[in-house]
């Protein structure tokens, strides 16, 4: 299969919030070739839209992750925070290299940043 673009479409009550939590709080770039309610995500196209079955907060957020990779995640959690997101998890280390904090957008779909740093995992490794 060659796959041209990846479209992520993220269902909700209020497709309005989550675009304006996404553009505003988080700062994705609106895709305007995608519609009024698309943003990119590194190469990556999120769209928000209703459905006529979704109501109310997620059930299962742990069942599909957004990551997001950043380059200072430092910054971009203190970033966040600032806009009053709050974390549940800060900056943990994982075995493989990664640097991982998670939140939640206003439906309650897990949003994590990772930094990929190769370095951490051969220090972990060698605990």
């Amino acid at each position: 299969m060659k796959v041209s673009n990846t479209l992520v479409n993220i269902t909700s009550e209020n497709p309005e919030r989550l675009i304006k939590f996404y553009t505003d709080v988080v700062g994705l770039p609106k895709n305007p070739n995608m519609g009024d309610f698309a943003v990119d995500a590194g190469g990556t196209t999120l769209g928000f839209d209703g459905h006529s079955k979704v109501s109310g907060a997620t059930k299962e957020p742990e069942r599909v992750l957004i990551d997001f990779f950043v380059d200072d995640i430092a910054a971009e959690q203190k970033r966040l925070e600032a806009a009053g997101v709050k974390f549940s998890r800060s900056q943990g280390k994982e075995y493989w290299g990664g640097i991982i904090s998670t939140f939640a957008d206003p439906d309650g779909n897990l949003v994590q940043l990772i930094e990929y740093r190769p370095e951490a995992a051969a220090a972990i490794g060698s605990l």
